[in-house]
């Protein structure tokens, strides 16, 4: 499976889309992706007998599908997998937007709504791929490492997949937007940015200390250190 290929059409239909600021909207597959490609835990919203739930849950995308799982015991999964209706939302925090006044004080923001049902993934080739690839999502290269699942851990486990076919992206960038008889307070107004980063790994307490870190973690959390001496060059 790949999280490459060409994007199909994402569909807009009344309850995708935007009504309160369109402008901030997209319904660009690949505006999409992206967002959803930088997160780690989305938000499933169902219904289980006339009562609404959100589950937040780790997921990954491959291709045009979004996949999650968990324990075969999951009533979330259980029903989502037999094909009840379901809500997907995925947000990013990039920023707190100080403005002049309280009221227009905001976040800035990248976020996506998904619609559609799930289905469940029973063939076991297809169930070891779909995790073998959310493993890679995180840790790329570590699944050539670890040991393998057995049968008994695929068998306790669900997987699901849903199209990504009914979807809406909403954003917000930049600084604060005042009315212009405040911009003469004298009041400090701006973006504080906000970001998700890795930080230095720990090594479980029952490592052997002659295991190192492998390369491909190192690279993983190397990108961070790059990142930050790239935006101390551009302050």
């Amino acid at each position: 499976m790949s999280r490459a290929g060409t994007a199909p059409q994402i569909r807009q239909t009344p309850r995708s889309r935007v009504r309160r600021l369109p402008k901030r909207a997209s319904y660009d597959a690949g505006t999409i992706y992206a967002i959803l490609d930088a997160g780690f835990i989305c938000h499933v919203g169902y219904v289980i007998d006339g009562e609404p739930y959100v589950t937040p849950t780790a997921y990954w995308r491959e291709g045009n599908h979004l996949y999650w799982h968990g324990s075969h015991a999951s009533r979330m999964l259980r029903v989502v997998g037999d094909g009840a209706p379901v809500c997907i939302a995925v947000t990013h925090l990039d920023g707190l937007v100080a403005a002049r006044s309280g009221f227009h004080h905001s976040l800035n923001y990248r976020s996506v709504m998904l619609f559609g049902r799930a289905r469940r993934i029973d063939d076991p080739a297809h169930k070891r791929a779909a995790l073998d690839a959310f493993i890679e999502r995180l840790y790329p290269g570590r699944t050539a490492e670890v040991r393998p699942p057995t049968t008994e851990e695929l068998k306790a486990t669900t997987v699901v997949s849903m199209p990504i076919d009914e979807a809406s992206a909403k954003m917000r960038s930049g600084p604060p937007l005042d009315d212009e008889d405040d911009y003469a307070l004298p009041v400090w107004a701006g973006v504080i940015p906000v970001a998700m980063r890795y930080g230095a790994p720990v090594a479980d307490a029952r490592l052997p200390k002659k295991i190192p870190l492998p390369p491909y973690l190192k690279r993983l959390v190397g990108g961070n250190a790059r990142a930050k001496r790239a935006a101390r060059r551009r302050r």
